[in-house]
């Protein structure tokens, strides 16, 4: 509001320039538009987002909202034909810890034991990417086809964790060629994280997904591994999940994981 100049009451100032820019910036509107919010989340393409908002399908905080409606999912609450826009209706989202020696597929023609098998038979749900039939740990079982193929192309750099027992103790040469990108038959890997927590072991983490490559990263800088288990996949840990036991994800996990999946690949050294 302007204000008058002491001494000359017909003449008013301006406030000063930071409280102008202040007062426009609390006018302008907060959050993110609804439907980037809802298709971020998986609920479809913008456009599908945008014609579900038109049809009057979407509520925020109780009331039907309108297109160029901006968002805060920290405090507005958002749902899609009154469900709770963190988990579509019909999609199960399953957490794993695969044991030794069971196959990461739906059918195995050697009669081995499956990872769909440990888990309820329905609704059918698929393994997103793939664990070698030695190597242990988290495993993602949905049936939410859009997100799984999110979580698994490298595009979208989605982390995997690993810990991996190797031969020998790999010095520092070794790790640093690992960190930087080995040369496998079939290319040279992307930077990947890499920790020494005791002298014969190395956490491992990478955004690729190529077959068996913790361990022919390993073995290509001449530590070949005895045990690899992965212990997390893009935001989800859980230490305390048994090998052969599973659970579900809560929306909260769900909706990380989506968000985790939402963009591009990151550099990671």
């Amino acid at each position: 509001m302007p204000v008058a100049e002491p001494g000359d009451p017909d003449r008013v100032l301006e406030p000063p320039l930071w409280e102008q820019l202040a007062a426009k910036s609390a006018e302008l509107p907060q959050g993110e538009r609804l439907q980037k919010v809802l298709a971020v989340r998986g609920w479809g393409s913008r456009r599908v987002c945008e014609d579900m908002i038109s049809d009057g399908r979407v509520t925020v905080n109780g009331a039907t909202a309108v297109l160029g409606r901006r968002v805060d999912t920290d405090h507005d609450l958002v749902e899609v034909d009154g469900v709770p826009i963190g988990v579509r209706p019909g999609l199960v989202y399953y957490l794993l810890n695969k044991p030794e020696g069971v196959v990461t597929t739906a059918h195995d023609p050697q009669g081995r034991r499956t990872v769909v098998q440990i888990v309820p038979a329905e609704p059918r749900v698929y393994p997103v990417g793939r664990l070698d039939v030695a190597t242990e740990g988290l495993l993602l079982l949905t049936n939410d086809g859009d997100l799984a193929h999110r979580l698994a192309h490298p595009s979208h750099g989605v982390e995997k964790e690993y810990l991996a027992e190797v031969d020998g103790a790999p010095g520092g040469g070794a790790v640093r060629r690992l960190r930087d990108g080995v040369e496998l038959e079939d290319g040279i890997t992307a930077p990947a994280k890499v920790s020494q927590p005791s002298p014969g072991v190395l956490r491992i983490t990478i955004h690729e997904g190529r077959n068996r490559q913790v361990r022919r990263m390993c073995e290509a800088v001449g530590h070949p591994v005895h045990r690899l288990v992965r212990v997390r996949i893009g935001p989800l840990r859980d230490a305390q999940l048994k090998p052969g036991e599973w659970r579900e994800l809560s929306q909260a996990e769900v909706r990380s994981l989506v968000e985790s999946a939402a963009g591009d690949t990151r550099p990671i050294r």
